[in-house]
């Protein structure tokens, strides 16, 4: 069977011409636009400032895969006339560059700023009781390889440990020094350096992450108690929830680097493996299984808590701010918690 690799943008997939439909392929029919840090396709709206994220952005157009080469942009100098400027002292004489030096610009009596030192990617490298899950790729860029077990660890890396560089059509990176025209010779480039590969994300010695703030919210109901952070541009590849019988982790990690973590103990206990989260464009939404039908005055234990919300005991329709606890009839005692 032969099979083709398609060069529409974006797919970069194989396929079999045998199999070959008018909706096989996803693609973006204009090429990689970068502009001022941000990374996008010229037919999408969508910008990211991460390149793996710019990587993984879905084609906008759906069609057949094919392996016609996309044609080189021709590249054109164009000349400026350089005109003489006619000379004060003789009229018969064309002077050039005679613009006027600029005055020395002032020397600052401010101390320079001490720049931390950066830190090269051959330096960071996995903590060795790292757990990483089997199918994870490699952090270091150009690489793209795959963890299959422990021999992964050692297997040689060979990446590049600069950065995408975009300048007037050629594309490379700042480590190498080849440079190229078209898009997917670019994705091709053989990375220059070689070591280990790398599965987690490493923070250097002694950095740390900031440490922000979410507004958070949440409501209940006889079987859930849902809750709301309140966060754009949220990492959705480094963003974790951790459920536990009696206690909440949750990191909440954005695209440059911040973090918002909500830790709490629980009023109630919940049943883990029924409990779910997701990320959303404006907010990440946690939704917790009760393991029993107490209603929760708050989300953390408070000993200092006079009246719950009950749910259909009294009336038809919720009860706010009774003055004892009501229990659903098929709880377990051994559920219960005051």
């Amino acid at each position: 069977m032969v099979t083709y690799i398609c060069t529409n943008n974006g797919c970069g997939k194989s396929y079999d011409p045998a199999n070959n439909n008018d909706t096989a392929c996803h693609y973006h029919p204009k090429g990689p636009v970068f502009h001022e840090g941000l990374k996008g396709w010229g037919c999408c709206s969508k910008k990211v400032t991460d390149f793996d994220d710019f990587m993984k952005i879905p084609g906008c157009t759906v069609g057949p895969h094919s392996n016609v080469p996309h044609e080189k942009p021709t590249s054109k100098t164009e000349k400026e006339e350089v005109k003489g400027e006619v000379s004060e002292h003789n009229p018969d004489v064309e002077v050039f560059n005679s613009t006027p030096a600029p005055a020395p610009a002032p020397v600052s009596t401010k101390k320079p700023v001490e720049e931390k030192p950066k830190i090269s990617e051959e330096d960071l490298n996995d903590p060795p009781d790292a757990v990483i899950p089997v199918g994870t790729t490699c952090k270091r860029k150009g690489c793209g390889k795959k963890y299959v077990d422990e021999s992964s660890k050692e297997e040689e890396c060979i990446f590049h440990s600069g950065e995408p560089l975009f300048h007037e059509g050629s594309k490379g990176w700042t480590c190498c020094s080849r440079k190229v025209l078209e898009f997917e010779e670019f994705l091709k480039i053989q990375g220059c350096k070689r070591g280990k590969h790398r599965f987690t994300d490493v923070k250097p010695d002694g950095e740390k992450q900031e440490v922000v703030k979410c507004r958070h919210d949440w409501y209940q109901t006889q079987t859930s108690v849902i809750i709301s952070i309140f966060a754009k541009k949220v990492d959705k590849t480094k963003t974790t929830v951790k459920f536990e019988t009696e206690r909440l982790l949750v990191d909440v990690v954005f695209q440059d680097g911040k973090i918002f973590q909500f830790h709490t103990d629980l009023s109630q206990p919940i049943i883990p493996e029924q409990s779910k989260y997701e990320i959303l464009t404006t907010k990440v939404e946690i939704n917790l299984k009760k393991a029993n039908g107490i209603s929760w005055p708050t989300i953390e234990p408070n000993s200092n808590v006079v009246s719950w919300t009950t749910f259909g005991v009294e009336g038809s329709v919720g009860t706010v701010g009774s003055k004892k606890m009501y229990v659903a009839n098929d709880v377990a005692v051994n559920q219960i918690r005051g």
